[in-house]
């Protein structure tokens, strides 16, 4: 039986969301869905794995919720379930960079397009910083890219405020 993935997120401010977290888990258990579910007042993030109906289903219930208007959803499929148990965590990020008052609704840059992706990053005044881990950065990364060498997403900050002030 073929499974969908589904990789989600949105940057919102999500009202009250403790009060979210049993009814989704609930949610998810009723319908065999797998994975994790971060919840936090910046948004929604998780990767989670069930049938196609299924996650058709999650998909629609979260996009119900008022504060929910551009969930931003990739999905790819497998051979099984690819999660153990299904969890729904609170948390005070969902992308941890363990910087006070940022908001990533009004620190956000411009979308990029895929199809425009490869023009941008070849342009002269145009430089790539790869954010991800130092695990990631060694499977591959853009050609040029700068590499911050950074462990962790948190890591991320101090290296761009050092930057700043070189």
């Amino acid at each position: 039986m073929n499974h969908c993935v589904a990789a989600l997120y949105q940057f919102t401010t999500l009202s009250e969301p403790e009060d979210r977290r049993e009814p989704l888990l609930h949610f998810c258990l009723a319908h065999e869905i797998k994975g994790t579910i971060l919840l936090a007042n910046e948004g929604i993030n998780g990767t989670i794995c069930g049938t196609e109906s299924t996650i058709t289903a999650l998909i629609e219930y979260i996009s119900c919720w008022p504060e929910i208007n551009n969930l931003e959803v990739k999905y790819s499929a497998s051979e099984e379930n690819c999660f153990l148990r299904m969890k729904v965590r609170l948390k005070k990020e969902i992308v941890t960079m363990g910087v006070e008052n940022i908001n990533p609704l009004r620190h956000a840059g411009t979308y990029v397009e895929p199809v425009d992706w490869n023009n941008l990053i070849s342009r002269p005044d145009v430089v790539v910083v790869d954010t991800r881990n130092t695990y990631e950065t060694r499977i591959g990364s853009f050609a040029h890219a700068i590499d911050p060498e950074t462990e962790t997403f948190r890591d991320f900050p101090a290296w761009a405020n050092q930057l700043a002030s070189e």
